[in-house]
């Protein structure tokens, strides 16, 4: 008997870009549950100021209720972070590139909870278009 398991995707459209991540369910059980309940979730992908190649998104004072899993300072192109506040804002992180995630306050770390398994070829264009032209709209959908 072969068992069927199904991994949970998330749609990541931002423009013309679109991406397909898998969810990191067993690595950030909490970030995920807590995630998944704003989706569909919309919002701006703006140029990072301190972290290197990476975009983020905004999310000022907004609260999740989780505390660091998974969590990590150097996420790979496409390990995207949900950082749930403290020293800086609440923010989900999008690396394109090379990224050392901090602050104006010093390095952080975030929850890595979505790793991108396809378009990844088109994560230096995210990042070119994004540090170019400025804001993009970013919606997040499980599918």
């Amino acid at each position: 008997m072969t068992e069927s398991w199904h991994m949970t995707q998330v749609r990541i459209t931002v423009g013309s870009f679109v991406f397909v991540a898998n969810v990191e369910e067993e690595a950030a059980p909490q970030t995920w549950s807590e995630f998944r309940k704003l989706l569909p979730y919309r919002n701006k992908l703006i140029q990072v100021r301190w972290s290197g190649e990476a975009a983020w998104v905004p999310m000022g004072e907004f609260k999740l209720d989780v505390g660091f899993e998974n969590h990590t300072s150097y996420p790979a192109p496409g390990h995207i972070i949900f950082y749930p506040g403290g020293f800086s804002e609440t923010e989900i992180l999008f690396p394109y590139g090379g990224t050392s995630f901090a602050s104006r306050m010093g390095p952080l770390a975030g929850n890595h909870f979505l790793t991108v398994v396809e378009g990844n070829e088109q994560l230096p264009a995210l990042g070119e278009k994004v540090l170019w032209e400025g804001a993009q709209e970013i919606v997040f959908e499980e599918i």
